[in-house]
């Protein structure tokens, strides 16, 4: 398929980008699925229709960069197995932030973890939009976390499936 595409006029991104695009169009099924499941089981949330726009637009950048990270882990795996183990760090996070517990209640060597990532800061920023809670400088940290990702993922992304489609 890539040499077929190689041969044809289009910009080598255009193929990571198709990725991406429906990558997102997945994971934000899946969210809203979630997000109504939440509700249907008697979550509340009590965010103004805004903070429900700046909770989506979070997210969705957040997805947006993790899309592009798992485009650049797929360009350098040698195989479906090697993409899926590459990207298992990306799952593994979330157990390592305060989706779960709060980071005060953590052993001091994971609090440190889990209070410098970038899952930590998205979480509570969400969380404090949908429920009314303060987010104090969360929402900052966690845009700068998803924009600095992005711009990293990709270029990387594109610059090793450049690589690897020219090899």
């Amino acid at each position: 398929m890539i040499d077929r595409l190689r041969s044809m006029p289009i910009r080598s991104s255009a193929v990571l980008t198709g990725h991406v695009t429906a990558s997102i169009a997945r994971n934000a099924l899946s969210t809203t699925i979630v997000v109504g499941a939440a509700i249907a089981m008697g979550f509340r949330p009590s965010a103004s229709p805004l903070e429900w726009v700046a909770a989506v637009g979070l997210l969705l950048l957040y997805v947006l960069a993790l899309s592009w990270l798992a485009a650049g882990l797929g360009s350098v795996a040698k195989s479906v197995e090697s993409a899926s183990t590459l990207s298992f760090l990306m799952l593994f996070l979330p157990y390592l932030s305060s989706a779960f517990v709060p980071t005060h209640t953590m052993p001091a060597f994971l609090r440190g973890i889990s209070e410098h990532q970038p899952i930590t800061p998205i979480i509570e920023t969400v969380r404090g939009l949908l429920t009314g809670t303060p987010i104090g400088d969360q929402g900052w940290v966690a845009t700068a976390w998803s924009v600095g990702l992005l711009v990293a993922s990709f270029v990387v992304a594109n610059a090793l499936f450049r690589r690897r489609v020219n090899d």
